[in-house]
């Protein structure tokens, strides 16, 4: 008798492991949704013609933070760590690579915005991270990103970070130019 109880129980148990895993990606979104962490940025991106037609621009703060993953050597950095901004408008802000080792090297960054819910209000027309950044020993670059926060950004969001991960990918992608030479 005991023995069967045991099994039901840890049969539950798997069971209730199995169930919380396949819901984590559903809890993940949902808690990326209320805490605004995550925020997906596609882009390039432009206005609609419904956010065009909105004339009413409002001020707003726009943050740029950069992080370079652990594996990453590289320095990272915004020019400027915040800009104050009017909607509709378009904007550049710079950032800087350094490549500080002695080899060449590929980069990726990956982007977020935050609150998660202004992320898809923050377009960008050109960046840096929809292309990886091969630099070689010692270069330094300075890559403009452009954007334009959407008219139609709801009006309890008085202010947008735009994050920055730079992740190392040298050993995971084939270079477009001949890495050996720089």
């Amino acid at each position: 008798m005991e023995a069967k109880r045991t099994v039901r129980n840890l049969f539950a148990i798997v069971v209730g492991m199995f169930a919380f895993g396949w819901l984590l990606v559903p809890i993940y979104d949902v808690f990326c949704e209320i805490t605004g962490l995550n925020g997906k940025v596609t882009g390039p991106s432009f206005l609609s013609e419904e956010s065009k037609a909105i004339t009413e621009q409002r001020e707003l703060l726009v943050q740029f933070i950069t992080h370079n993953n652990e594996s990453m050597p590289w320095e990272f950095d915004s020019e400027k760590s915040q800009m104050r901004v009017l909607t509709g408008n378009q904007y550049e802000a710079m950032f800087v690579f350094h490549n500080n080792t002695d080899k060449a090297m590929i980069g990726q960054v990956i982007p977020s915005v935050s609150p998660g819910r202004g992320a898809e209000y923050f377009h960008k027309t050109e960046c840096f991270c929809f292309e990886r950044q091969e630099l070689a020993a010692g270069e330094k670059i300075e890559l403009p990103v452009r954007f334009i926060v959407d008219p139609a950004l709801p009006q309890e969001i008085g202010s947008l970070s735009l994050g920055y991960t730079l992740f190392d990918i040298t050993d995971k992608v084939e270079p477009t130019k001949d890495l050996a030479k720089l």
